[in-house]
């Protein structure tokens, strides 16, 4: 089933394909806009039919039609139409990221480059050097975009396997042939990146399984005795493998670690069938480890903490939210609202600071009209029979020069403050260091959000030596973010350890922009808890009140 980002991305396409081909700039702009605004709605678009669909604000009736001809077929037609008249080279070229559709036309049909690799020889040949919009600089930056998008073909941002994932669940267990199943692979270890999604199952017919499927949105690419490849939507791969029950265990296993956890185990030491995981760990003299621990890293010394790795149940509350005061879609009441349904005892509102001009970001005065509804609602909430505490917070931009984006008499106000970069991120690991130590040793500085910048398959983060600045943050009491949103989730997995060992603390972060963004802190937990996090070094696991002591302490340590 396509979820709202699938055809907000479809829409997007069709806007990049009819400017390309010089539509009208009213109209591109239009679409352009109708495709954001539909990643930000909550509710499912592929659950609604087309009289649902017009009463939606950002969709109305003249996008209606499109948008439920693409729920119903994953395209439409006149998107086909303008498939049918741009090269398939051109389609590649427009997905390289800032390469908007007048460069590709002036590429296209004034030098006449039609393919990736076309365009990488005339950038390492100069080629372009003398095209208006182009020049050195441009044509090196080409080279690394094109290079970082190779690289990641055919790799999925888990949270976007999941809606896949539940849709085969469902399919397999309404077919009488598949008598028992799980997902194994990189979704089962809650890799933040997945390359396929796979299957062990116990069937009666593996053919007649990937029959049925096929005659949905599967296409059947190669089969043997015991695996069959098929692809989803022409572009993720789906690999099932079958097995019996007696070998249930030793197979799940295989299909659910890496390499390197197989050979640290002594997986080829087994020269038995066994039904269950656990009768094979049990084998080996081990006890069960869970999958999203099988990396064959630290999984054997780390034993004695699985049983308490954090879990989305022990957080208390949730920091760094942006509401409609800055680039969010709620209220600050809404938001408040919604996170105490999630059963949480306390919300950290951190909208976007002064320099962020993009987002609608807070003056002093905007943040002091903040501060005064905050005070109001937690007024009224204190008397309710479920309470919730708001805390004023800032994500505040750390500037070119590492400072902070207010004064220290506005900073003062603030409960907590998020300090993240969001400007200037191409830049080399020692001015990313002046940056961030800078910002790091501001004494108002609760939290380095987003460690690196980076967005997961699209951008990568800039360079900073991770010990270093994990050391700068535990030296000066500056808590690490977790950033949960499941194209960040930046701090790394595999540095949360380190931080951890070295006495710092981490705060599972969605960075909602939306009610529903809170929900995102799941994404944040499932790889905290491979970095071995605990609730015992996780900020928002700390009850209202713990936090309260906790925030009050922090500031005397930092602010004397």
């Amino acid at each position: 089933m396509l979820d709202n980002h699938d055809i907000a991305n479809i829409l997007t396409q069709y806007a990049k394909l009819y400017e390309l081909h010089d539509g009208n700039p009213f109209k591109v702009k239009s679409l352009a806009s109708a495709a954001f605004n539909i990643k930000k709605i909550g509710q499912t678009l592929a659950e609604l039919n087309e009289e649902e669909l017009i009463k939606i604000p950002q969709i109305g009736k003249s996008l209606a039609p499109k948008v439920y001809e693409i729920i119903q077929t994953g395209t439409f037609q006149d998107l086909e139409n303008l498939l049918k008249d741009t090269p398939d080279g051109i389609i590649d070229i427009l997905k390289v990221k800032g390469l908007g559709p007048k460069k590709v036309e002036i590429l296209w049909k004034q030098v006449g480059i039609t393919s990736i690799p076309e365009l990488l020889d005339a950038c390492r040949e100069n080629r372009l050097v003398e095209i208006k919009g182009f020049g050195y600089k441009t044509q090196s930056q080409i080279i690394s975009d094109i290079e970082f998008k190779f690289s990641n073909e055919g790799k999925f941002h888990w949270a976007k396997m999941e809606n896949i994932v539940n849709y085969i669940n469902d399919l397999f267990k309404d077919l009488p042939e598949v008598l028992q199943f799980e997902v194994c692979g990189d979704f089962r270890r809650l890799n933040d990146i997945v390359n396929s999604i796979d299957y062990l199952i116990v069937c009666s017919d593996l053919q007649a399984i990937s029959e049925h499927l096929c005659n949905g949105n599967f296409q059947l690419v190669d089969c043997y005795d015991n695996h069959y490849i098929l692809t989803y939507l022409e572009y993720v791969n789906i690999n099932l493998y079958k097995c019996d029950y007696d070998n249930w265990g030793n197979k799940l296993i295989e299909l659910s670690s890496t390499p390197e956890h197989l050979e640290l185990i002594g997986f080829k030491t087994i020269n038995a069938n066994y039904e269950s995981e656990e009768e094979v760990y049990n084998n080996l003299k081990l006890p069960y480890i869970i999958p999203e621990l099988r990396e064959g890293l630290k999984e054997i010394e780390k034993l004695s903490l699985q049983s308490d790795l954090i879990t989305f149940s022990e957080l208390k509350g949730v920091l760094h939210n942006h509401t409609n005061y800055s680039d969010g879609l709620n209220t600050v009441e809404e938001m408040a609202l919604f996170a105490r349904g999630l059963g949480l005892q306390y919300i950290g509102i951190c909208d976007h600071s002064q320099t962020a001009a993009y987002a609608n970001g807070l003056k002093p005065e905007r943040v002091i009209e903040q501060m005064k509804l905050i005070d109001r609602l937690n007024e009224v909430y204190a008397k309710e029979d479920k309470p919730i505490k708001i805390f004023k917070g800032i994500e505040s931009d750390i500037l070119n020069d590492g400072s902070l984006d207010y004064s220290d008499d506005i900073l003062q106000l603030f409960d907590i403050v998020v300090a993240s970069i969001h400007s200037n991120l191409k830049m080399d690991k020692e001015k990313a260091h002046l940056r961030l130590i800078k910002a790091i040793e501001n004494p108002y500085t609760t939290i380095l959000g987003h460690l690196t910048g980076r967005l997961l398959l699209m951008r990568p983060g800039y360079p900073i030596d991770h010990k270093y600045i994990i050391d700068a943050c535990v030296q000066n009491n500056v808590v690490i973010e977790l950033n949960a949103h499941p194209y960040r989730l930046d701090m790394d997995w595999r540095w949360i350890d380190y931080a951890v060992n070295k006495g710092g603390m981490i705060s599972i972060n969605p960075d909602a922009h939306q009610k529903e963004g809170l929900d995102d802190m799941r994404y944040g937990v499932n790889v905290a808890r491979k970095g071995y996090l605990t609730a015992q070094n996780c900020l928002n696991a700390l009850s209202v009140n713990e936090f309260e002591v906790w925030l009050e302490k922090n500031k005397r340590k930092k602010i004397k």
